[in-house]
């Protein structure tokens, strides 16, 4: 390692620090980075100036190896630049070349700053390259962790908006399911139809599948689960939105819910009326749409 890089890094950014940032700068937006609307150029600004600051400082503690507390300020404030833009929509690129970018700069300057020292400009060259690059991988590595956590927690949250329970009459439930069934979603699915059973004192759940697009022997596992749980804090379940397609299906595969299913949301409700000793009658004949105008 060329035991002067340190040194050629420190000196650079303190004798040429405005140089260096008005460069970088003009580098981002020719880069396009301003272009999005995402970030203002004097927040952007703000953020380079902190970044060269700290990248100086860790020069000044004798080393350019990134690993080193003396760029332990500058690895959190690129962490939690990360973190931010991962949140607001940047892409990889527009976070990656907040830091690449800055090499081209330094290359230059340092060249100025010694153009008569070809061995050591090549080796401080190296090395700051090296320094860079650890720095953009360090940067990508948090925006990409941070962008998977936000992905997760907009998948569990999605997951929750998506399997509501609704009270259709007193003490009778109804969960629709769309989309596909998993073990994630299982849980959370099962989670909140005996939240509702408890809180609701309901006797009938309905499963309404007519939003599911297939139901293979893993989903009927998964469907066969919940009712099982629903049962055991004494309400009974029935299961609608069986399509033809999915009744061959589950036929061909061999699959069997064991436990009661109909056709149609309507069908199933009716049942679960019945068995309360209800029904749904109508109890007069409808009025004609120019007579309930008149009323």
């Amino acid at each position: 390692m060329a035991p002067d890089a340190h040194k050629a890094i420190a000196e650079l950014l303190a004798s040429q620090e405005d140089h260096v940032l008005r460069e970088w700068l003009r580098q981002l937006k020719e880069d396009g980075t301003l272009d999005s609307g995402r970030i203002r150029e004097n927040e952007q600004a703000v953020q380079c100036t902190q970044i060269l600051r700290q990248l100086r400082q860790g020069a000044q503690g004798g080393t350019v190896d990134l690993s080193n507390a003396a760029y332990e300020p500058l690895r959190d404030t690129l962490a939690d630049l990360s973190r931010s833009r991962a949140l607001q929509g940047f892409t990889p690129r527009e976070t990656a070349m907040l830091v690449l970018s800055l090499k081209e700069v330094l290359f230059d300057a340092l060249a100025r700053q010694h153009p008569d020292d070809a061995t050591f400009l090549a080796k401080a060259t190296n090395q700051i390259g090296l320094l860079l690059d650890r720095l953009g991988l360090h940067t990508m590595e948090v925006f990409q962790q941070s962008r998977e956590e936000l992905i997760v927690r907009q998948q569990q949250e999605i997951s929750e908006l998506s399997t509501p329970v609704i009270k259709l009459w007193d003490r009778v439930l109804a969960l629709p399911l769309i989309g596909t069934l998993d073990s994630q979603r299982t849980q959370v699915v099962m989670e909140n139809l005996l939240e509702s059973i408890v809180q609701q004192g309901a006797e009938i759940a309905i499963i309404d599948i007519t939003g599911v697009p297939t139901v293979d022997t893993l989903t009927a596992q998964h469907l066969l689960k919940t009712v099982a749980a629903a049962r055991l804090m004494g309400a009974d379940c029935i299961i609608s939105g069986i399509r033809p397609q999915i009744a061959q299906t589950m036929v061909h595969l061999g699959v069997e819910l064991t436990v009661v299913s109909k056709a149609t949301l309507a069908d199933a409700f009716a049942l679960a009326l019945a068995r309360q000793g209800r029904a749904v009658v109508k109890v007069r004949p409808a009025a004609p749409a120019a007579d309930a105008a008149r009323t």
